[in-house]
């Protein structure tokens, strides 16, 4: 005799982005702040990243408070009560507790409750990999509206004295809420991984190595020529292939909203998907600083604080860091 037949969800058929929130740390550390420890100069650092100073947060402040304020403007933006999120997801490597999440937090903290809730890590195309999961899990049935985060507090592990990556860190959050939308607004996501080259950037240590004395507190490092000459030539091949995904030209966006890894590397990428002058290119990182998870969203909040025309046009994501893992979809923006 065979088992009854189980049922199946299912939900709308395409999502949109509805609204975002941005929280950035309240302190601008200029780069004339960070050079004495790396031996440097300003210039060194504008001509290598293009960040003129970055944003951080001060040490009471932690990556899920950043969560908290941003998920609130989104929410508050989009219309959608708290209590009709459904899903929390919170992109993140600044979590610091193993558990419970932060997801689970910020969502109590919204009135969310009993929103399922979970963290992800894919540290800076996290953003991209929970818009992608947001999008399946409504159209699938699993929930009508996701909140999606993307938050990180790099300050607390960075180590100043590090020529590879401390200059370049910021803090910050940035969130999104996806509802169901009539017209298909969040593309295919073309994404993947390459953990051959894991050591590529990351933290130097382990919390077992620190808590046995072995080793100091972990901080992140990146073997900087390896990481820049993959995000140029492999990335630049991802985000062609989303436009191809999303069944678009590059004239056809209004704007490229890059993880904002470096400003030489986002130069490099809007030359080669030979952009046309009407595609607005985030350049978020001059004041801001690389957030790894919460870049794009922040990005993408700025962009539109700035130059609200954007609003309906179609924007393309893209990003890519520690794993090495790297993630590319096309969006309408909100």
């Amino acid at each position: 005799m065979s088992p009854p037949r189980l049922k199946q969800s299912a939900g709308p058929r395409h999502t949109r982005i509805l609204a975002f929130g941005a929280a950035r740390g309240g302190v601008t550390v200029p780069n004339a702040d960070l050079v004495p420890a790396i031996d440097s100069s300003d210039e060194w650092i504008r001509q290598r990243t293009g960040i003129i100073s970055r944003a951080r947060a001060p040490r009471g402040v932690l990556a899920i408070d950043l969560a908290t304020d941003a998920a609130r403007e989104a929410v508050q933006r989009s219309g959608v009560a708290p209590g009709d999120i459904d899903l929390v997801l919170i992109a993140t490597i600044s979590n610091v507790r193993q558990t419970p999440s932060m997801a689970a937090v910020v969502a109590d903290r919204i009135g969310a409750n009993p929103a399922a809730a979970y963290d992800l890590n894919a540290a800076c195309a996290g953003y991209a990999y929970a818009i992608a999961q947001a999008d399946a899990l409504i159209r699938a049935g699993a929930g009508r509206h996701a909140l999606v985060v993307g938050a990180e507090k790099l300050s607390d592990v960075v180590d100043p004295t590090d020529r590879t990556i401390s200059f370049l860190l910021g803090d910050g959050a940035g969130a999104a809420v996806i509802g169901p939308s009539d017209e298909p607004a969040i593309a295919p996501i073309v994404w993947g991984s390459d953990g051959s080259r894991a050591d590529s950037v990351g933290m130097d240590h382990t919390l077992i190595e620190f808590r046995d004395g072995t080793a100091a507190w972990p901080t992140l490092r990146q073997d900087g020529p390896t990481v820049f000459r993959w995000a140029v030539w492999e990335m630049a091949k991802v985000a062609r292939s989303a436009l191809e995904a999303a069944g678009i030209e590059p004239g056809d966006l209004g704007a490229f909203i890059p993880h904002q890894a470096n400003l030489r590397i986002i130069d490099e990428f809007a030359r080669q998907l030979r952009l046309p002058d009407s595609v607005i290119v985030a350049r978020d990182i001059e004041t801001t600083g690389n957030t790894s998870a919460a870049s794009i969203p922040l990005a993408a909040h700025r962009l539109l604080e700035e130059h609200p025309e954007l609003s309906g046009t179609l924007a393309l994501h893209i990003g890519f860091g520690a794993g090495l893992v790297f993630a590319a979809q096309v969006v309408v923006l909100p």
